[in-house]
């Protein structure tokens, strides 16, 4: 079994998180073992647990974004360890791209990253689409630091330790959980992310397939404006804002305005106790939209209430 661990910025964490559920397949296999520093028992040593784990790791995973380059231990510490163990061949270190950032000009710039291109997770309409890529990667790795017998012999334990165990269990598992502010707010600027990344994807589609049709996509920081126009007439425009959380409730609001602090709709976080989710707070179109609205469907939503002025 092959030892990985996470390299990470606690601001990136719901990413860390969505990779590790996409790695399940490799764990069925008895392919790897995942660690990150949220799983150090109370009252140990943090730095002792770390440096541990990461001595003794075959795979480092970077998750690379603004904030890992930032912070002094991920980049001073588990990032200079972590180089030093790939020159000597003890470990092999893959970039993994959360986030549009500097890289390039980074001590590990010279390293291939994933998804291929560099192309982060979050530019990504699907995420879905460039976490399979990241596995992918990880998978050729394990190729490479474990032998293909012990890979069988892996696969061969973990499959009779299933048989052993029996594979009859409940389906009903699930848990109702409490969800903190800070998990509410990654999951409001994931989303955030993930919308402007769908509205621009979608305003260059829309002008690839319609003749006579030019748009314009314009991102400020937490906010962001769209417009598509027909022969040089504007036809429709936008603003979409990561509302102020310390002023206002905190969500994400559509205006039809490209200026101005009014909204026509607004996006806001809740939970029913096993997962977050978008309600509409005006409830556009009445019946029409759901209350509880994942990430791509409150990207739809928007995306919906701007593209209706134009069919």
């Amino acid at each position: 079994m092959t030892s990985l661990f996470f390299s990470y910025s606690h601001k990136d964490e719901s990413f860390r998180d969505e990779l590790e559920i996409h790695l399940a397949m490799l764990k069925r296999e008895g392919l790897i073992e995942a660690w990150h520093d949220r799983r150090i028992e109370a009252g140990a040593s943090l730095h002792d647990a770390i440096s541990d784990h990461l001595e003794s790791s075959k795979i480092i995973l970077l998750l690379v974004s603004p904030y890992f380059l930032a912070s002094d231990y991920c980049y001073d510490r588990e990032l200079k360890r972590a180089l030093k163990m790939h020159e000597s061949g003890d470990a092999i270190v893959i970039p993994v791209i959360v986030h549009p950032c500097d890289w390039k000009n980074s001590a590990f710039s010279h390293l291939r990253a994933t998804p291929p291109d560099g192309k982060p997770i979050s530019k990504y309409p699907n995420h879905h689409d460039a976490y399979l890529a990241v596995v992918t990667d990880i998978r050729e790795a394990i190729e490479r630091v474990m032998p293909a017998a012990m890979r069988a012999k892996s696969s061969r334990e973990s499959e009779t330790l299933s048989k052993k165990l029996g594979q009859k269990r409940s389906s009903n598992l699930r848990l109702k959980r409490q969800f903190t502010d800070h998990d509410r707010d990654i999951f409001l600027d994931s989303t955030f992310e993930f919308i402007a990344n769908y509205f621009e994807n979608s305003l260059y589609k829309l002008k690839e397939r319609n003749q006579g049709i030019d748009v314009r996509f314009n991102r400020e920081g937490h906010k962001f404006t769209a417009a598509v126009y027909r022969n040089g007439a504007k036809q429709n425009s936008c603003r979409i804002s990561l509302s102020d959380r310390l002023r206002f409730s905190g969500g994400i609001t559509y205006s039809r305005e490209e200026s101005g602090t009014g909204f026509s709709e607004s996006l806001n976080v809740e939970d029913n106790g096993y997962s977050l989710y978008l309600k509409p707070l005006l409830n556009w179109r009445g019946s029409d939209t759901t209350n509880e609205l994942s990430q791509e469907g409150a990207a739809e939503h928007f995306w919906s209430m701007f593209i209706e002025r134009l069919q």
